[in-house]
């Protein structure tokens, strides 16, 4: 793309509102956007919508957006401040890394409750549908949810 773009353009390239768009210069995430000289508009270059496209990067990922202010001010520093944006992303990917390791374990919770309740309706296509057989088939656990380990047997006290 070597034309400029229009701000209702660069939105539709970027996915972003024009309003965001606005909002993100406004705030400094977003260098001052060129005005044309005949229209006084907004030209968006490939450049900010590379820059956009690495924003967006960043807030999928979760980062704030203060954050992102101070990764922006630090790119307009140029390369004394390579290390310090390298530290920035580090820091966030390791955020990112360990919120990924958290999900994963929930989502191993649900697999495990997912299988628990295909085991439950395999064992019930396989027995007789009577509330005696279901309840000597299926627990509960304290919390009152289904468990895969049958009741405890009581004990008769004399």
């Amino acid at each position: 793309m070597s034309r400029f773009l229009s701000i209702s353009e660069a939105a539709a390239h970027s996915g972003l509102s024009t309003d965001t768009l606005r909002y993100y210069e406004k705030l400094g995430l977003v260098d001052r956007i060129p005005r044309g000289a005949s229209s006084g508009h907004r030209v968006y270059r490939e450049a900010d919508l590379e820059w956009l496209r690495f924003l967006q990067r960043l807030r999928a990922t979760g980062m704030p957006i203060a954050a992102m202010l101070r990764y922006a001010q630090l790119r307009r520093e140029g390369q004394a401040s390579v290390g310090a944006r390298r530290a920035l992303l580090q820091a966030h990917a390791e955020g990112v890394a360990a919120e990924i390791g958290r999900l994963q374990g929930l989502l191993a919770g649900l697999h495990e409750k997912i299988a628990l309740y295909q085991a439950m309706e395999t064992q019930d296509m396989a027995s007789p549908a009577t509330p005696e057989k279901a309840k000597r088939h299926v627990s509960t656990n304290p919390s009152g949810h289904p468990s895969a380990t049958p009741p405890a047997r009581q004990r008769k006290t004399a």
